[in-house]
């Protein structure tokens, strides 16, 4: 696989940030996920961690070097998601539960499958024009697909998420085969809600990851004001042409086994084997070393 990557959160006019994001990859397989803890409710920051950690240890069990069956995934590592919210309340006493949005994707074979639940958004653009976007689960986005009038509805009011006493509603989508130079976008509420569809779209169309996503973000909090939202981004691009590969990741020469993470690890879970933070640095490290080998042979 061949690609660029970037990230970016960027804290708004709330009293902390409580989005989380992060992606991990073998040499043939690359998951990628957002998550953004709710407010209103206690420790959404732990939410969404808890939410990344669980995606990455399932990941990392999982991708040997492939998903066999990435749907199945997707849906097994969200409700082990949301579980662990569940526990971790649990164990603590808590009379509230912590709540997380999620939208996660994974990308194999050239063909990119996807999962959200709540109002975290992935787009996908291809030549410059929005190819699709989720749908979120929010009543305002309910009641507009309807054809109603949505001017009296609060955008941030859902009707589900991960860590809530019901069971979580989530969408599953794909496979969706990933052309050269397709650029996928996963974000928090903070982008979207003041940054419209075909801007993200355009702005993503035409410059490198790292210039059309920092100005994203950048427009965001301009538009949010002193109230904005926290505003988090994770963008991808595949196979990205050889002009534009100041951010990209090739795995060509990683081996088989080897696992790489931008999400801290460790969730306590003992269903769950071999996710100590060493096995983790160990991993980062040979791909790092791999990837370094690969760069030099092409000097």
């Amino acid at each position: 696989m061949k690609f660029s990557v970037y990230q970016i959160s960027r804290q708004g006019g709330r009293e902390r940030n409580e989005d989380r994001m992060g992606y991990a990859y073998t040499r043939e397989a690359g998951l990628f996920v957002l998550a953004d803890g709710m407010g209103g409710h206690p420790e959404g920051a732990m939410a969404a961690q808890l939410a990344l950690q669980t995606f990455s240890a399932y990941f990392q069990k999982a991708a040997n070097p492939t998903v066999r069956e990435v749907a199945e995934f997707l849906s097994s590592a969200l409700m082990a998601a949301h579980h662990q919210i569940i526990r971790y309340a649990s164990e603590k006493g808590m009379l509230d539960t912590p709540r997380t949005t999620l939208v996660a994707a994974v990308m194999e074979r050239n063909h990119m499958h996807w999962v959200h639940c709540g109002d975290s958004r992935l787009y996908i653009v291809r030549d410059g024009k929005l190819l699709t976007r989720t749908r979120d689960h929010s009543y305002m986005e309910q009641q507009a697909h309807l054809g109603k009038a949505t001017d009296h509805i609060n955008r941030n009011i859902l009707f589900t998420c991960l860590g809530s006493p019901a069971k979580p509603v989530y969408d599953l989508s794909g496979p969706l085969q990933l052309q050269q130079g397709d650029r996928v976008l996963l974000c928090s509420d903070g982008l979207w809600g003041t940054v419209k569809d075909q801007e993200i779209a355009s702005e993503l169309s035409k410059r490198p990851l790292e210039q059309a996503v920092p100005e994203l973000v950048e427009m965001a909090l301009k538009r949010g004001g002193a109230r904005c939202d926290n505003v988090t981004v994770l963008a991808m691009e595949w196979e990205t042409p050889e002009e534009f590969q100041s951010t990209s990741v090739s795995t060509e020469d990683i081996e088989d086994g080897v696992f790489a993470s931008t999400i801290q690890s460790g969730v306590p879970d003992p269903t769950i084997e071999d996710m100590d933070d060493e096995a983790i640095e160990r991993s980062i490290a040979e791909i790092n070393e791999a990837i370094r080998r690969t760069a030099e042979r092409k000097l």
